[in-house]
């Protein structure tokens, strides 16, 4: 099995690259079965997985709601998810400013690659936190198992992304679900 980041020839059985450390298992972005390699659908729930979007591309912010008639506002449920640094105040004394930056850097584009798979909303970069929305703007039957995943996708990253940097990376991913009134018009978040 070629690894996809570094394509590294691994044994078949094997779960995570001997390379570089990568998880190998293939999962569905929409629903996160594990798919056999070379899949170009999900075969539980049909995505394609040919016609995914980059990781470059930043999901699309503009308000949208799935029943085109609600122009205004509806209810739904949002599950809110915020990654934060453990003990960033402290190695932010241990390095120096342009290291520091290219660690927190490097930190929140790894975590925004994992948003975007599980098609969260980056809403906020917060020093060296994101916040991050599941459920807005665009509302799925399952957005608190895809924040789960999500954040346990970052910390399954850490390992790799920690073997590139200098200092061990820890990160926090609370995350909270409420049902929400989101008022579309004015782009606000009003917990009810």
């Amino acid at each position: 099995m070629s690894c996809p980041k570094c394509q590294h020839e691994n044994r078949e059985e094997a779960r995570f690259c001997e390379a570089c450390g990568s998880n190998l298992e293939l999962l569905c972005p929409a629903c996160g079965h594990q798919l056999r390699p070379g899949a170009a659908f999900c075969d539980q729930c049909g995505t394609s997985l040919t016609a995914q979007p980059s990781v470059s591309q930043t999901p699309d912010s503009r308000p949208q709601t799935l029943d085109p008639r609600l122009t205004s506002a509806e209810r739904r449920q949002l599950t809110v998810m915020f990654c934060d640094l453990v003990g960033s105040t402290a190695l932010s004394q241990q390095l120096d400013p342009e290291e520091l930056r290219e660690v927190v850097r490097a930190y929140q584009e790894t975590c925004a690659a994992i948003i975007a798979r599980f098609e969260g909303h980056l809403a906020k970069y917060l020093g060296d936190g994101l916040l991050v929305y599941f459920g807005y703007p665009v509302a799925h039957e399952d957005d608190a198992q895809r924040a789960v995943r999500a954040g346990l996708g970052i910390l399954a990253e850490l390992p790799q992304l920690n073997s590139r940097m200098h200092p061990i990376l820890k990160v926090t991913t609370p995350l909270e679900a409420r049902r929400v009134f989101a008022a579309f018009a004015l782009c606000r978040m009003l917990l009810v």
